[in-house]
């Protein structure tokens, strides 16, 4: 296999699974090509643009795309929630990993993007916000369930149920919707605030 950008984001997403965001470096990545770890510079700068490279992996293949119909942005959104929290759970430390890239501005892929146009376009108050807070629950849901579900592993944690995560995560999602769906919503967290 010819070195390339896609050769080392697959790489990475490899040792991600197997190992965990821990052990993601550019060396263990380098290794597991067999070049030497200076290789990966031309085609990834440094780490930073490695996890983001891998964290946008991730969330392209978490973008809900089609518009929804009328009165169909609840479902939308939470197909969307889904998708993500779907996409999240098929990469060991993912939750951690998408979130601090994120949250340090890395990476190409924007995963609230197609949510804001489609609540810009009148359908709901504060879309970016909106947005924000729907990709922190997630984030945030799937982060303790990938955590709890790897300690459950190692036995430091005695109980972990995939499907009581699933249905807590749901119960979360349709409160936040129904929040987001009601026109009477009101909540004052200062200027912006929705109404």
């Amino acid at each position: 296999m010819a070195l390339s950008r896609r050769s080392i984001v697959e790489a990475g997403l490899g040792i991600l699974d197997e190992y965990g965001l821990g052990d993601l470096s550019m060396r263990r990545v380098a290794d597991a090509l067999g070049v030497q770890a200076g290789a990966l510079y031309y085609h990834v700068p440094n780490k930073q643009s490695l996890l983001a490279a891998v964290a946008d992996e991730i969330l392209a293949a978490a973008v809900a795309d089609g518009a929804p119909g009328p009165g169909a942005v609840a479902e939308w959104l939470s197909e969307w929630a889904r998708g993500l929290r779907r996409a999240l759970l098929q990469h060991r430390d993912a939750a951690e990993l998408v979130s601090s890239a994120h949250a340090l501005g890395l990476g190409a892929v924007d995963p609230c993007g197609a949510g804001r146009e489609r609540l810009e376009a009148g359908l709901a108050p504060e879309p970016a916000a909106t947005m924000a807070a729907l990709l922190h629950f997630v984030l945030g849901h799937v982060m303790e369930e990938q955590t709890r579900a790897q300690m459950h592993q190692l036995g430091v944690v005695s109980h972990f149920d995939a499907a009581d995560a699933t249905r807590t995560f749901e119960w979360g999602l349709a409160l936040f919707i129904s929040g987001v769906d009601s026109s009477t919503v009101r909540i004052g967290v200062g200027p912006g605030a929705m109404r």
